[in-house]
């Protein structure tokens, strides 16, 4: 927060505004879009929303202590308190610009890399930051699993946070003595304005597959929410930002088309990369592979498992570089890259075969990750997986056909089926099957102890779908429960002599 706080009228000469009702010379102390969350002297934003619309909160925003109010509704004085009411043609547009002024645009003073893509996001953000962190180079991370600033980790409650509490975040880096940021910035974030007030050095596209149709409507608004963050590079006044696009990809092929007036970085195995990887070696140790970067060769070691995870390295690799590592300086400190949570994560415990927690919740992210532990050779690949409820349906067979294709054997469970039947989308994922052999269990714990149960020597378990996560979301609320916990238990428990092939 401003700690000196700041006049509106002051503040609002950063954004368009249409009209104010009521006089502007008032001092703010703060800027809150939620009403239960206002403090006295908070500026408040009433934001459109899918269901209940922010005009609803503005008598309690005011009761809790807002002293004016910014909304895109042609509202009369006389329909509020005595606050003044400002008028703007987009609420979030206007909250972006406000927070980054109030804030002293952080961005400036920090390295940022944003990290997009369907899947991917969580690790290349995770590796940017360990990779800053290893040089020196003090670094934020906001992201799905958590926010890290100076002096303090938290639970993440969504991957891209508000404008107001993103510009809170990296003002909170910046005086707190960190010198970069990694965040993921998802969709939803591009579409809401949420990073319109953040200028980045690097701007990563990981890839773009099936997910979140149920917000987006199809594969091409989809594709066209993520090019948002690109095409507004150029418009970057403070910084020359550069996007790192996966050239393998088909839609980053795409992109490069709808970006020519941004420098560029390409990564991958394609011939003409920028940060190319060749000679790739998989072990369930780590992964080794050559790179080829800035007319130079290297070697580079991650303790991460996959094609995937090689990918994810590249990008991080390439987005610091843009962000002014040292390359050689990086690629050593890709050796110590920590497990990320949820991602491919091993499970402990002294038994004859694996396990692994992955978040893989879309068709292609599973896919990868079993063709991933494939690459290890194993005797068998056990996967147990489920579809979240209230969320695009028709990646839901497909899910199951990815499980099937990799698999030898499947099990269909629950993810966080909220709202939902966990029964019917079950059954709406059998449908993406063609006859291998499957089971169902409703309750996830039943599902990953009957794994553990059936697992061999020298099988490897795929526990997909939650990751990171520590609930489940059921009709009932969230509840605790953890796949690696759960799944450790399974194993601990399982009698040493049990689990011959079945």
């Amino acid at each position: 927060m401003n700690s000196n706080g700041m006049k509106l009228e002051s503040l609002l000469q950063s954004t368009p505004v249409i009209s104010v009702l009521g006089g502007a010379d008032v001092m703010l102390s703060g800027l809150a879009c939620d009403s239960r969350l206002v403090q006295a002297g908070d500026l408040f934003f009433a934001l459109p929303g899918l269901k209940e619309n922010g005009i609803q909160f503005v008598r309690e925003a005011i009761a809790g202590g807002a002293i004016a109010v910014v909304t895109a509704e042609d509202l009369a004085k006389s329909d509020l308190p005595s606050v003044p009411l400002v008028r703007v043609a987009d609420a979030r547009v206007a909250m972006a610009d406000l927070a980054t002024a109030f804030h002293g645009n952080p961005s400036s003073s920090l390295a940022v890399a944003g990290v997009t893509g369907t899947n991917g996001k969580t690790t290349t953000a995770w590796i940017i930051r360990h990779l800053c962190d290893a040089v020196g180079r003090a670094c934020g991370l906001v992201g799905t699993i958590e926010y890290v600033l100076p002096g303090v980790v938290e639970p993440a409650s969504r991957t891209t946070p508000e404008s107001i509490d993103l510009e809170r975040m990296l003002a909170t880096m910046r005086d707190g003595g960190f010198k970069a940021a990694s965040l993921e910035v998802s969709s939803h974030a591009l579409v809401q304005h949420r990073v319109r007030g953040i200028e980045f050095d690097a701007a990563v596209f990981t890839n773009l597959t099936q997910d979140h149709l149920d917000y987006h409507g199809t594969m091409e608004e989809y594709f066209e929410a993520k090019s948002l963050f690109f095409t507004r590079l150029a418009a970057q006044t403070r910084k020359k930002g550069k996007a790192v696009i996966n050239s393998d990809d088909r839609y980053g092929r795409r992109l490069l088309d709808k970006i020519p007036g941004v420098p560029v970085i390409t990564y991958g195995q394609g011939s003409n990369c920028n940060f190319r990887a060749s000679n790739i070696r998989y072990a369930a140790t780590g992964t080794t592979f050559a790179l080829e970067a800035k007319g130079r060769s290297y070697l580079v070691r991650t303790p991460l498992i996959g094609l995937f995870n090689v990918y994810n390295t590249l990008a991080a690799l390439a987005a610091t570089s843009v962000m002014g590592l040292e390359l050689r300086r990086a690629i050593a400190a890709a050796a110590t890259i920590p497990q990320v949570p949820g991602r491919l994560e091993r499970v402990p415990g002294r038994r004859n075969f694996q396990a692994f927690v992955d978040y893989a919740h879309t068709p292609d992210a599973l896919e990868n990750v079993l063709l991933s532990l494939r690459q290890l050779a194993p005797a068998r690949i056990i996967t147990v997986f489920g579809c979240g409820g209230d969320r695009d349906h028709s990646k839901r067979p497909l899910m199951a056909a990815a499980a099937e294709r990799y698999s030898d054997k499947i099990i269909i469970t629950s993810d966080n089926p909220r709202t939902e039947d966990p029964l019917s989308i079950i059954r709406e994922s059998e449908k993406g099957l063609s006859g291998k052999e499957h089971e169902c269990f409703v309750d996830r714990e039943s599902a990953i102890r009957r794994a553990v149960e059936i697992a061999g020597p020298d099988d490897l378990l795929l526990i997909a779908g939650k990751g990171h996560e520590a609930y489940q979301e059921t009709l009932t609320g969230r509840h605790p429960f953890n796949d690696v916990t759960v799944t450790a238990r399974a194993m601990s428990q399982k009698e040493v002599t049990g689990g011959a092939h079945r």
